[in-house]
């Protein structure tokens, strides 16, 4: 009896053995922005993504087996990045969250296909879904989908003739910079300044006094969250008043936290807000800021419905298994009143792309208010 006693303590200490349930647990790896530029994106992920697993395990599980989310920093490095996700594969996950920072999914998705692993991601930059992957799944639109209702504002809304164009020097922003031009000169709307700024830039006066000298009917800011604040603070110390136009990050909760009344008056498109006039989305947004006593931005909703995306997926599949669930996500379309958790009734097409309701918003004292719902463009 001893011996047996010993021999089952040696099982378990090497990995070999588990109490019941616990080898039933499903892993998924959150490769994600903890520490550096993109903590404040990562921590809002996190906490959605959490906040999901606990709904989801309540409920039983998928397929019968309980999520147990693994949290990584890639520290907001694509180089790390990459190191963590070749270590989460080793372990042969069934999915992966992650990474939010588009240069981060850029240096990950390929090793992501190669292990037929469907990977979630927070990323924007528009060439993500165009380089092959099977694999790859946004939670927002990509820089190719909101790009043209933004370039649509502009000449339909504002009526700009001209615009300058502020961008951060990243895979973000570039792809965003390159996405807009592009749209902006289709529609006969000319470029008068094209400004390039570092991601973690702290000092936006020399950019602000070149706006101002660009004398452009409006102004498009296409940067991240802190920066985007930093940016608003100093247009605002410097006077400047043309219409400055962005897309979901500019309008996000966290600005708006950050640059206070500097804030008030930025327009543009909004992918994802808990401002929406969706009930299910305003019902998270309350349980969400109860739990963690902040409001969450669109990476807090982003986060959320990615484990109800595998959920769903799998149970369509009726396996736990990457490739299976993959398959399954790519042309599907998920409804609230079959996954509530979804929130908004989304599509996957073949490439990862995502499809669903979209809207347009105001910065009106220090809340983001939503004046139009944009229909998905395929219905």
């Amino acid at each position: 009896m001893l011996r047996k006693t010993l021999a089952l303590a040696g099982l378990a200490i090497g990995g070999l053995w588990a109490p019941a349930g616990f080898a039933q647990d499903i892993v998924i790896p959150n490769i994600i922005e903890l520490s550096g530029g993109g903590a404040t994106v990562g921590a809002m992920w996190k906490n959605g993504s959490s906040m999901a697993v606990e709904e989801i395990n309540a409920s039983g599980g998928i397929l019968g087996k309980k999520i147990k989310l693994e949290f990584i920093d890639t520290a907001s490095d694509p180089g790390k990045a990459r190191a963590a996700m070749q270590r989460a594969l080793d372990d042969k996950p069934v999915a992966i969250f992650g990474p939010i920072y588009s240069g981060s999914v850029s240096a990950t998705l390929k090793m992501t296909a190669d292990a037929e692993v469907p990977q979630v991601i927070g990323g924007e930059a528009g060439n993500l879904t165009a380089q092959g992957s099977k694999y790859i799944f946004r939670t927002s639109f990509g820089q190719n989908v909101s790009m043209p209702k933004i370039a649509n504002y502009l000449r339909d809304i504002v009526k700009a003739k001209n615009v300058a164009v502020v961008f951060v020097n990243n895979d973000f922003g570039k792809g965003g910079r390159d996405a807009i031009v592009k749209e902006l000169a289709a529609r006969d709307i000319k470029v008068v300044a094209d400004i390039s700024t570092e991601a973690g830039q702290a000092d936006f006066a020399a950019d602000v006094i070149k706006l101002k000298g660009a004398n452009a009917d409006a102004i498009f800011v296409y940067l991240n969250e802190e920066e985007s604040a930093r940016f608003l603070r100093e247009a605002r110390k410097q006077g400047l008043n043309k219409p400055l136009i962005g897309e979901t990050t500019l309008l996000g909760q966290k600005v708006i936290d950050l640059a206070g009344d500097a804030a008030n008056g930025v327009k543009g498109h909004v992918g994802l807000t808990v401002d929406a006039p969706v009930p299910a989305i305003q019902e998270f947004g309350k349980k969400y800021e109860a739990k963690y006593k902040t409001k969450p931005d669109h990476n807090g909703v982003k986060g959320y419905i990615a484990p109800y995306m595998i959920k769903a997926a799998a149970e369509k599949a009726g396996k736990l298994d990457g490739k299976a669930i993959a398959a399954a996500l790519r042309g599907m379309t998920i409804t609230p009143d079959k996954v509530p958790g979804i929130l908004i009734e989304a599509t996957w097409d073949d490439t990862g792309e995502i499809d669903r309701i979209s809207f347009l918003g105001e910065v009106k004292d220090g809340k983001q208010v939503i004046t139009e719902t944009l229909p998905k463009l395929k219905k």
